[in-house]
């Protein structure tokens, strides 16, 4: 027997008790056990085709997506899967979508999953959305790229499932390959019967990535808070560094970029589901439909969003006593216009149906929005973007949001509670906001990895405090135009790489549950905290008319 090889691989102990290092250990020189874990039982999916043989995803102008993609003379031995990524399905509780790249094309690729690392006998085909870009420009070269996508239902929830990727020649249940395993948990089910309290749990957030030694800092913290889920408010990986979201930002796209990008971010998103939304560095112009094409073939969002396919980076989810929106805020920009009114209204119609459903959802205590655009910021970059305030942001207030979180800016901004436009209560670093009666408080998490923006006004941030009762600075209205204003509502301003941790305490009814916001430099520094509480069982009553809209609080 070969002694260096006996224990359990580094990458799989991590994620392991001691108890299943023991059984996975027994397991493995159980000649009966690994002929179970290689083999596909009655009842699981099997695997056929070759890549490109399921359906074109979406059906670019210009750049094709591959129907057909020879797999001729390649050894799938040799090409090692890259970029995994998970995402939740619209119920988290029982839907995963597992995602990944492969650098060519493979035969037959697979998802292999089960409740233990040493029992993968559920195989399932993956789904091929290969992307092809020609080259865009006379000194370009055209790229094929291969994603991979599997959508898993029915799962228990509460529960951790191991899962590898693979395909003809590359099989992660064999010995050879099982270090490159990974797993996912479920959800906990929506549920507050019998007085039951969900425990408490951690998501991050943050906007503007791109690839950088920067941004791979924060994702290293960020592993190390262990969240639940993870939030990124768009320009993701910046293959399209121009931002306009038409078709001249082609002369300076590279879509290797993506490949960057994937390979940095698996190192946590391979574990923790990274739910995205879409910014302005994300309309690639020339993958229809509306510059998407490039994002559908990448990620398997949630799809119950008002039209998936005009806007796939609109959806909501559920975890716990959270509810998650993300919104599309290219929609509604009047700074960069390139998909100004695209969804014909929908999208709001659909946010104010959904904001309306999860205040009355009595499993849910709070509602956090994400998106790219600010709401409010002081930044000489982006400042804030009139086009959310008019559509959106009436909504936020109506529906008592309890975080709205942005992008766009490359810096951390918290303002304190709006109402109107307006501060309605003061809340410095340490103190605490009540939504339902307090307003809407604002967080811009843009500096996640691209280079830093600037403030006008100082810096002022916990342990460096520098207030200023008024800032003078802009927002954008229709046409373009810098509207200047001056405000009293910017309360933390931080330029240095950060993201957001947010730590949720639910309670029993009646009682508050607490979700406490914290942001952190990129080497783990405090930067700012504030408590958001919410009265357990608080929420929007349509019978009630306290304004005479026909709606109001209950409590």
């Amino acid at each position: 027997m070969d002694i260096p090889n006996m224990g359990v691989p580094a990458e799989l102990a991590d994620r392991m008790s001691m108890a299943e290092q023991h059984e996975y250990l027994r397991a493995r020189f159980s000649r009966r056990r690994m002929l179970r874990a290689g083999a596909v039982t009655v009842g699981a999916v099997a695997v056929g085709g070759a890549l490109g043989s399921a359906p074109a995803f979406a059906a670019p102008a210009g750049p094709q997506l591959l129907t057909g993609a020879t797999t001729a003379g390649i050894d799938g031995a040799l090409v090692a899967p890259i970029g995994r990524h998970l995402q939740f399905g619209p119920e988290p509780d029982t839907q995963f979508r597992i995602s990944w790249q492969v650098p060519a094309p493979v035969k037959k690729p697979f998802l292999r999953f089960g409740k233990h690392p040493w029992e993968l006998s559920h195989r399932i085909q993956a789904e091929v959305r290969a992307l092809h870009t020609p080259a865009l420009t006379p000194n370009s070269q055209p790229v094929d790229q291969y994603y991979l996508h599997v959508a898993l239902e029915d799962l228990q929830p509460d529960t951790t499932y191991y899962y590898g990727v693979g395909h003809e020649g590359f099989d992660p249940a064999s010995q050879q390959r099982i270090s490159t395993l990974h797993t996912f948990r479920t959800a906990p089910p929506r549920d507050r019967r019998w007085g039951k309290v969900y425990e408490p749990f951690t998501f991050t957030a943050f906007g503007d990535q791109g690839v950088s030694a920067h941004a791979a800092g924060n994702d290293n913290i960020i592993k190390a808070q262990k969240p639940a889920f993870h939030l990124h408010a768009g320009d993701i990986c910046y293959a399209d560094p121009a931002g306009s979201g038409t078709d001249p930002d082609k002369s300076v796209f590279n879509a290797r970029t993506w490949d960057d990008f994937l390979v940095q971010t698996e190192t946590v998103a391979a574990d923790i589901p990274w739910m995205v939304a879409y910014g302005n560095h994300d309309i690639e112009a020339w993958y229809s439909p509306n510059g998407y094409g490039g994002e559908n073939s990448r990620f398997f969002l949630p799809d119950n969003g008002p039209d998936p396919r005009k806007v796939p980076g609109v959806y909501t989810f559920r975890y716990k006593n959270v509810g998650v929106v993300s919104l599309d805020a290219n929609d509604v920009s009047y700074e960069i216009p390139a998909n100004l009114g695209l969804s014909a209204g929908q999208q709001t119609k659909w946010l104010e149906r959904t904001l309306k459903d999860l205040r009355s959802d009595e499993t849910v205590d709070f509602i956090v929005v994400f998106f790219h655009h600010c709401a409010f910021s002081t930044t000489v970059a982006h400042a804030s973007e009139g086009g959310v305030r008019e559509a959106w942001v009436p909504l936020f207030e109506k529906y008592r949001v309890d975080l709205v979180i942005n992008g766009h800016n490359h810096i951390y901004e918290r303002t304190d509670a709006i109402l109107g436009n307006k501060v309605s209560k003061q809340v410095p670093s340490g103190a605490t906001v009540e939504p339902a009666k307090d307003g809407v408080v604002y967080v811009t998490a843009g500096a996640a990895g691209r280079s830093l923006y600037k403030f006008d006004a100082p810096d002022t941030y916990e342990g460096h405090e520098n207030h200023q009762d008024e800032v003078t600075t802009y927002y954008w209205g229709k046409g373009r135009v810098k509207v200047p204003e001056t405000i009293q509502w910017s309360r933390v301003r931080y330029t240095g790489y950060s993201f957001i941790k947010v730590d949720v305490t639910p309670a029993h009814l009646g009682q508050k549950s607490v979700m406490k916001v914290t942001a952190l430099a990129e080497n783990g520094t405090r930067i700012d905290d504030y408590t958001i509480l919410r009265k357990v069982g608080e929420g929007w009553d349509s019978d009630r008319d306290d304004d005479g809209q026909g709606g109001g609080w209950g409590w």
